[in-house]
This record gives structure tokens, C-alpha cells and sequence, in this order.
């Protein structure tokens, strides 16, 4: 669980309704056809966007906003050193059954033990991580969505609201019902861009850089074993990706 997510869309959430009951309580927030405009139709705009199957999928990748994989570069490193270690020694089927982190790395180091030069290694797995970018960018256009039509439709509510509102100035108990659905519409479209999805994406494509430099580390460190390199050489090339105190902690080991 990230905390950093969790607690960060709890407290706003929280300020914005804290505000609101300060204010004399939800009712006068809530209205039935802003609703209905905002979050139903953003929510059938946002699907008119994408294949059905990609938007669907991308409430799970919006899951890891909170509930990311947790892969730990220098844990990685520590067995990819190992594993040199190893083939230096023993030749490169001593590899074979190995335990890894993660099947990207599992893949890899099958490769190494099927016979696969370096060359074959480096294109097969830069093309899985190529692959692997393409599909966090449509998960991550589908939230892009979310956030440029949750405003738009916010925008052709306020323009209902107002057009019932001046269709019925004779009636003054009309025009109260009518600017409420001009004014929360506008709020509503707001909280779903800026409060739930503008940071979630921020945070999944950070995810996606994370993610990105440990596979391309993976990819070093395989490329490394395929040379035969010492393991001292290939975890000073990883290491490099490492911040300062990660590097600190894989040189006392």
C-alpha cells in the first residue's frame, strides 16, 4: 500500500467536504442532474475514447496508484552479482533454476541459459519493455481522459444550468434548482480532474519510470553475465541508476 496516495486523496477529500459542512452541510453540494451530467456522462465520454477491453483494464492499473508493485533495485543488484559470481565460475547452465525477484529478470536469465548471445538478450528484452511502455500509455490515456472531459462536461452542465435558468426567469423557485446545476456541475467536473485523477496520473507515470530503469538495469546486468564480466564491474554499471544512499548500501555489503 502507498501511504503517500492513500493519505493524500483522504486529506484532500477531506479538507474539501470539511469545508463544505463548515458551510452548512452536504445537501446544498448535491444535486441529481449535475451528477448525472458530470460523473455519468465524463464516465461514457472517457469509454468513447478507447477500445472497450483498454478501458476496462484501466481501473486495474489505476489500482497501483495505491497498491504498486514493489520491486527493490538493490535487491536485484545483490542476486545479480550472484548469479556472475556463479557463471564465472560454473558456466552458464549453473543458472539454470536459479531464484530471481520478478519474471522479467526470470526471462532474462532463462535466455542466458537457452544459449541466447548478447545481442538476442538486449533486442528480445528492450522490445518487452518497449511493450510494456505502449500498454501503461493507454492505461494512462484513459486517465488522461478523465481529466480533459470531467472539466468539459462541467462546462456544458454549467451552460444546461444557465440556459434553464434564463428559460425561466418568470418563475423564481425554477431559477435556484437551474444555477445549482450551473454551479455544481463546474465543481464537480474540478474535484474528478484535479482531486482523484491529475495526481493519479502523476503517480503512474512515475510508476512507469521506476518500473522502465529497473528493467533497463536488468538488461545491463544480464548483458554483463553474457560477457562474462566480473561481478565487481556489472554492479558498479548498475549501481550508477541507484540514488546516493542505495549505492552507499550495496557498497557495504
Amino acid at each position: 500500500m502507498d501511504l503517500a496516495s492513500l493519505i493524500g486523496l483522504i486529506g484532500a477529500v477531506g479538507m474539501i467536504v470539511g469545508a463544505m459542512l463548515s458551510g452548512g452541510g452536504l445537501g446544498a453540494f448535491i444535486d441529481t442532474a449535475s451528477i448525472l451530467i458530470v460523473f455519468g456522462g465524463t464516465f461514457f465520454a472517457v469509454m468513447y475514447t478507447a477500445p472497450l477491453g483498454t478501458f476496462l483494464g484501466s481501473f486495474g492499473a489505476m489500482s497501483k496508484a495505491f497498491l504498486p508493485p514493489v520491486k527493490k533495485p538493490d535487491v536485484m543488484i545483490e542476486r545479480m552479482i550472484e548469479l556472475a559470481a556463479i557463471a564465472r565460475k560454473d558456466g552458464m547452465m549453473a543458472l539454470e533454476g536459479q531464484a530471481v525477484p520478478d519474471k522479467f529478470f526470470e526471462k532474462g536469465l532463462q535466455m542466458l541459459v537457452d544459449g541466447a548471445d548478447e545481442g538476442t538478450l538486449v533486442r528480445q528484452m528492450k522490445q518487452e519493455v518497449k511493450s510494456m511502455k505502449l500498454r501503461h500509455e493507454a492505461n494512462q490515456g484513459v486517465v488522461k481522459a478523465w481529466i480533459d472531459i470531467a472539466p468539459a462536461m462541467g462546462m456544458i452542465g454549467t451552460l444546461v444550468g444557465l440556459v434553464l435558468m434564463l428559460g425561466n426567469m418568470a418563475d423564481p423557485k425554477a431559477i435556484g434548482p437551474a444555477m445549482a446545476v450551473a454551479l455544481l456541475t463546474t465543481l464537480y467536473g474540478a474535484f474528478i480532474a484535479n482531486v482523484l485523477f491529475s495526481p493519479m496520473l502523476t503517480k503512474l507515470e512515475g510508476y512507469t519510470l521506476h518500473e522502465s530503469t529497473y528493467r533497463d538495469m536488468v538488461i545491463s546486468g544480464l548483458s554483463g553475465i553474457a560477457r562474462s564480466e566480473s561481478p565487481r564491474t556489472i554492479q558498479d554499471q548498475m549501481a550508477a541508476n541507484l540514488p546516493p544512499k542505495l549505492q552507499a548500501k550495496l557498497e557495504a555489503a
